[in-house]
């Protein structure tokens, strides 16, 4: 009898005699959201009471804890690349990057109860992967203070993570344990669909969740005219029928959006900006933080279940797409490296916004800006999202990176690059590059000083190589991703990023007053050098005129000078 009762009790809707699986925010009628502990703990009881889910753990994170993964077969198949060859569609579902912002959080864990549950159902060709947590550093960090004016819930984590970094800027630049094991994770799903879940501040309006989307230009091809004609339009026609008005992300601040704005540029430092790199279709749902929190999670909820309904019905030709983009880019021979956005193009939208005016401010009298929500409009707004590609720069057939830039290499390697060391010393004619100019940000932005308008000199030289080395063939997936993070002109390059600043600095020098009689007995065995020299100053009246600028001219222009100095160190083999 005991045996009986036990069974009976595993096949009752809620486990009969097994544990309460509402979550804290519905115990609470959505005033509060679930902690960090308290979250895990919920996944670890699903994965124990159903077998259709997997909880498992990648790498660790900068608060000391492991990153979880949670999924979703329906087959019971957690193998990612026995998932992919039965032809399943994945998508990644991000949580808590910013756990201020925790309206995901709590969705996906009633979420993924429910299609246990069988409350509502995933389609055979759909698997979900869900971080639950991404930023667990920021959510232990909780307080009921942080996101001012947040309509709830009673208390969240902060944006920073544990060092204090805003996640979504470290994509590419990699600063935290959480993004090298993001990175495995997105490598290990090699996701379709990847969906990294937001809350909103900024302007008043009456839409309750926004929704940004990889840009459809940067994706480019037959994926980014799907995605604009046809994925983000299936999503607003779904969310529709749930109740939903949705509207691309309100990318303005300052005053109101009343006339348009233009859509959010989401480089590679940015979730959706790096799965671009891979060919995935990236959505970043950004809810209203000015609505209930109640409606913000139910939104979410509902647009999840929009991503995976739209998955399963347009699988086929999201894996012809995908497949084929990956193709092309094994054979591309040119690569965009920026983008800019054409403000004569524009699409038409519908905006359900407040109006707005100007009254006295109780702090300091002056003129402040407010909205009447007693006042609701619906108006057509320009929406402009059409970008334009700059700064081709041509694929090579392979860089080579010597090994002591081990960072960068560590990097690469966690990103399925590709590569071979080299098997013995050669020397090897590549095109070399110079950094010419750049411009620094005088403060620093998350850890770093941010290089821009970065300008090189190329030239062919013999370079030799040392065994172990390492030699990069661009014949692989990650040729895209390679060439922003290589070519040092890219907004988002490594360089950009600070990893290669030993070659910013001179080593080498010279005492002047001996050096002088050294250069001066170069001079006269290289006359070309003294020509040079000559018509410099016949040009430069100050350079005529400084004796240590020509000195300098000469030291730099001779083999006395260090030739890593200013020089690249990632080299293209053409």
């Amino acid at each position: 009898m005991k045996k009986i009762l036990i069974l009976l009790a595993s096949l009752l809707p809620y486990g009969g005699f097994a544990q309460d699986l509402a979550t804290r925010y519905e115990k609470t009628n959505g005033r509060e959201t679930a902690n960090y502990p308290e979250v895990i703990e919920y996944y670890q009881l699903l994965a124990k009471r159903f077998p259709q889910i997997n909880l498992r753990t990648v790498g660790t994170t900068d608060a000391g804890f492991p990153l979880h993964l949670a999924i979703y077969s329906p087959q019971r198949d957690f193998d990612f690349k026995s998932l992919h060859k039965k032809n399943k569609r994945i998508i990644l579902i991000n949580n808590g990057i910013h756990p201020g912002e925790p309206d995901g959080i709590d969705a996906s864990m009633m979420l993924l109860r429910d299609l246990a549950l069988g409350k509502t159902r995933l389609p055979d060709n759909v698997i979900l992967a869900v971080i639950p947590v991404y930023n667990i550093g920021g959510m232990l960090n909780r307080s009921p203070w942080y996101r001012v004016d947040q309509n709830g819930p009673d208390a969240f984590g902060s944006r920073g993570n544990a060092q204090n970094l805003d996640l979504n800027r470290d994509f590419i630049k990699t600063d935290s344990r959480n993004a090298l094991a993001f990175q495995q994770i997105y490598h290990l799903t090699d996701p379709d669909v990847f969906v990294d879940n937001h809350v909103s501040n900024g302007a008043d309006y009456q839409h309750i969740m926004t929704l940004l989307t990889t840009q459809h230009n940067k994706l480019g091809g037959p994926m980014g005219e799907f995605m604009n004609k046809t994925f983000e339009p299936g999503l607003y026609s779904l969310m529709k029928e749930k109740g939903y008005d949705l509207v691309p992300y309100v990318n303005h601040f300052g005053e109101t959006p009343d006339s348009g704005w233009v859509e959010f540029a989401d480089g590679p430092r940015y979730s959706t900006g790096y799965t671009t790199l891979f060919h995935t279709f990236g959505f970043v749902p950004e809810t209203h933080m000015l609505k209930p929190y109640p409606q913000r999670v139910k939104a979410t909820y509902a647009l999840m279940e929009c991503f995976i309904q739209f998955t399963s019905t347009h699988s086929e030709t999201i894996r012809q797409l995908r497949e084929a983009a990956k193709q092309n880019s094994l054979t591309q021979s040119s690569f965009p490296l920026a983008w800019q956005f054409d403000m004569t193009q524009y699409t038409n939208i519908t905006f359900r916004g407040f109006a707005s005016g100007h009254k006295p401010s109780a702090i300091s009298g002056l003129p402040r800006l407010y909205y009447d929500r007693t006042q609701p409009y619906v108006r057509q707004v320009k929406f402009y999202n059409q970008a334009v590609a700059t700064n081709f720069v041509e694929k090579p057939v392979a860089y080579i990176i010597p090994q002591g830039w081990w960072a960068v290499i560590h990097l690469l390697k966690n990103n399925n690059v590709q590569m071979q060391p080299l098997l013995r010393d050669t020397t090897l004619y590549v095109e070399v590059y110079h950094i010419a100019d750049f411009q620094t940000y005088n403060k620093p932005f998350e850890k770093h000083y941010l290089h821009t308008n970065i300008k090189v000199n190329a030239s062919k030289d013999s370079i030799r190589f040392r065994k172990g080395d390492f030699y990069i063939p661009m014949n692989q997936v990650a040729n895209r991703f390679l060439m922003e993070t290589l070519e040092p002109t890219g907004g988002d390059s490594f360089f950009a990023w600070n990893f290669f600043d030993a070659v910013l600095g001179q080593k080498e020098g010279y005492s002047p007053y001996v050096f002088e009689d050294t250069g001066a007995a170069y001079l006269k065995e290289h006359p070309e050098l003294q020509e040079l020299l000559n018509r410099k100053k016949a040009a430069d009246t100050a350079f005529a005129n400084n004796g240590s600028a020509q000195l300098e001219f000469v030291f730099k222009n001779s083999p006395y000078a260090e030739p890593e100095y200013m020089r690249y160190p990632v080299y293209r083999v053409r």
